[in-house]
């Protein structure tokens, strides 16, 4: 029989674990970036994660996951035995890894590209994970989209437009198709922001997407629990992702997640526990509730 005293944990102080800016310009030519390009390179947990059968057994379609956060919670999900449908817009080399990551694990991966912009392809990426997998449990809204500006009038119509088709329009579009799959005690996650609830005006169109975020999560999730199904979101401060050299002016980039209490940004791998705990039956009382990772920046 083991005892709690083999298995020790090792503490580590957490204002040290991971880098701290300043960071150095990054070579990033299109949204949403490489991650081969960052420096440092972001951690998804690819040494450190460790699954105990959470999930084992079913099957997830999570968006955006190619790389960063969406990577991170497909390497936890496949970790936790859960077959996972990559989503992603064109980072093909990123998609390759995410899935080479999860069939490492020794569970079912597929990739499947498109622009979540149109509703066409929200509802045949719905229809595509159920025709290959024979069902759906848990849905993963993760992809977003971003652009920063000085100034309101810098913000044109078609940014606006773009934002709230990646970040609104297509969680809902999704998770609408996904409902009818879903069985009872499946889930869908949110990826909200604190964003959601500490809006900058330099992010203007991706904050205001975000706080929509935040309110479809709890309206949504009134709806779904009719069928047993539950609705969460969690709320990331600075997450270090592709996203970010390839969206964020140099000063800000410079110093990308001093602001928080640890004097860094997070890592995604940091992120990937919350959504595994809110997709397991061991969340079975938790819907409609947003869950904060922000570095202490703010409560939610």
């Amino acid at each position: 029989m083991s005892t709690a005293t083999e298995h020790r944990v090792t503490l580590v102080d957490p204002r040290t674990l991971y880098s701290q800016p300043p960071f150095k310009q990054q070579e990033q030519f299109a949204v949403p970036g490489k991650t081969t390009q960052m420096t440092p390179t972001p951690d998804h947990g690819e040494q450190t994660y460790k699954g105990s059968g959470k999930l084992s057994g079913l099957t997830a379609l999570i968006t955006g996951s190619d790389s960063g956060i969406g990577r991170a919670v497909a390497l936890a999900y496949a970790r936790e035995g859960a077959d996972v449908a990559i989503s992603y817009l064109s980072e093909d080399e990123d998609a390759k890894r995410t899935a080479e990551l999860v069939r490492e694990a020794g569970v079912k991966s597929v990739t499947l590209k498109g622009d979540l912009r149109e509703q066409s392809t929200c509802e045949s990426l719905i229809q595509q994970v159920v025709d290959q997998f024979g069902k759906l449990e848990i849905l993963i809204n993760n992809a977003a989209y971003q652009q920063t500006r000085e100034q309101v009038d810098e913000f044109s119509t078609e940014v606006f437009d773009r934002v709230f088709k990646t970040n609104v329009y297509a969680p809902f579009w999704l998770s609408r198709a996904a409902l009818a799959h879903l069985p009872p005690g499946g889930s869908i996650i949110n990826t909200a922001s604190i964003q959601s609830f500490d809006p900058s005006g330099y992010l203007l169109p991706y904050s205001a997407s975000k706080g929509a975020v935040a309110g479809m999560t709890k309206a949504m999730s009134e709806l779904a629990i009719k069928r047993g199904v539950r609705v969460n979101a969690v709320a990331p401060g600075p997450v270090w992702t592709p996203l970010i050299p390839s969206t964020m002016p140099e000063d800000k980039l410079e110093k990308f997640g001093g602001n928080t209490v640890f004097e860094r940004p997070a890592q995604p791998a940091e992120l990937a526990p919350l959504y595994v705990w809110l997709a397991s039956p061991e969340a079975s009382f938790v819907t409609g509730e947003i869950f904060g990772c922000t570095g202490g920046r703010t409560p939610l």
